[in-house]
């Protein structure tokens, strides 16, 4: 699935919020009432936004994969999307096959607003020292225990979790984007805003760049920044070790006969 996270409380059910999850389920049981609820991969915060988030059901009617894509597409509403769609065995559970995830927040470096990215983007009037945030990224990369960058309400006790990478890039076509990637095997409430409003603050001056490893060190939240703007925020990929069959649209392949990597990791409602 892809979504605009904005108007949405999030992924997870909530009993007085709309939410994408929510919106989900209404739609599969429009087209199977007998179904079971969706289970996702990622449960993206409000305002969260989302390229690859994977879901599965267990439905009552058999459908072909293609009739499953169409079907759900007129029951969601617009800000929702279902990319593709596959088979996969009854009782399948995405989070159960996530392998890692690819986050990415967009910052807007300008003095004034740009309605075409206007909740997609954390605005910020002033300039940032990027390759002072670049470098001092690098100090997350690895296993740590990230128990610092997590909101106060995750009270899980395993907190340690692999980054494979945390990078800070101009976007190519636009010098007033900058992009902030980060994947790794597993994330927190909140983990990747608390490391973009660090990085940021780092950049602006406000923090200094030794914060980070600190941090790792102590566990202390509050020798961080800021925690950034959900809108700015979307969930580039998941990558499973399992990804089902007879998928519809099938994956286009270029030339040399290899998927294209924005389509590998695309989402899809898992048909048990």
């Amino acid at each position: 699935m892809a979504y605009d996270g904005a108007p949405f409380a999030g992924w997870a059910r909530q009993r007085d919020a709309r939410t994408v999850a929510g919106e989900l389920d209404g739609a599969i049981l429009a087209v199977d009432p007998r179904a079971s609820r969706c289970r996702g991969v990622s449960r993206t915060d409000a305002g969260v936004h989302a390229r690859s988030q994977w879901a599965a059901f267990d439905p009552a009617r058999s459908l072909p994969t293609r009739g499953w894509l169409h079907a759900l597409t007129q029951q969601l509403p617009r800000e929702i999307a279902i990319v593709r769609a596959a088979r996969a065995p009854r009782g399948f559970d995405p989070r159960r096959h996530s392998v890692d995830k690819h986050y990415r927040y967009t910052l807007l470096l300008s003095a004034v607003r740009d309605p075409f990215l206007e909740g997609r983007a954390w605005r910020l009037p002033g300039l940032l020292d990027t390759t002072l945030m670049a470098s001092a990224a690098q100090a997350l990369v690895g296993e740590h225990d990230f128990r610092a960058f997590r909101a106060a309400a995750d009270e899980r006790e395993q907190t340690r979790r692999r980054l494979s990478a945390v990078s800070v890039r101009q976007h190519p076509g636009d010098p007033r984007r900058w992009e902030i990637d980060v994947e790794g095997d597993r994330f927190m409430h909140h983990m990747v805003r608390i490391i973009v409003g660090s990085l940021v603050d780092i950049g602006r001056g406000r923090l200094a760049p030794e914060a980070l490893g600190a941090a790792l060190a102590t566990g202390e939240r509050r020798a961080l920044g800021v925690t950034a703007p959900a809108e700015g925020l979307c969930l580039m990929r998941v990558r499973l070790d399992a990804v089902g069959v007879d998928a519809w649209p099938p994956e286009r392949k270029d030339r040399s006969g290899a998927a294209p990597s924005a389509e590998r990791g695309g989402g899809g409602t898992a048909e048990g």
